[in-house]
């Protein structure tokens, strides 16, 4: 009996830990997104209005994003390379770290008022 519900108490805790790392770790998207920067800016907010501004975008829409980049079905030659060797948890990562940032990104259909 005891020995059921330490292994109960086990496959719980094992189950918490890898949810909290499927959740992502801001620190570890910080890291990868050095090599984002380059094109996406060092806050996720570009100078070059051709690269997407990626902070405080939703992040289940960034991981969306980088998923389908790296299975092929959203085409860039730039992304495709750039995702390559992401994991599902650096990807998780990444969307977490950038949907956190404070964001520039404007509604235009709102424009704010002066």
């Amino acid at each position: 009996m005891n020995r059921t519900l330490s292994l109960i108490a086990l496959a719980g805790m094992l189950a918490v830990s890898s949810a909290a790392q499927a959740a992502g770790n801001i620190e570890n998207g910080k890291k990868l997104a050095q090599t984002c920067a380059q094109c996406h800016g060092a806050d996720g907010n570009p100078t070059d209005p051709q690269y997407p501004k990626l902070a405080g975008q939703y992040r289940n829409y960034l991981e969306h994003a980088l998923t389908e980049y790296k299975a092929g079905r959203r085409k860039n030659a730039i992304m495709a390379l750039s995702v390559e060797p992401l994991t599902t948890q650096g990807i998780a990562d990444l969307a977490l770290y950038y949907s956190s940032l404070p964001t520039k990104l404007t509604d235009l259909s709102h424009p704010p008022k002066k």
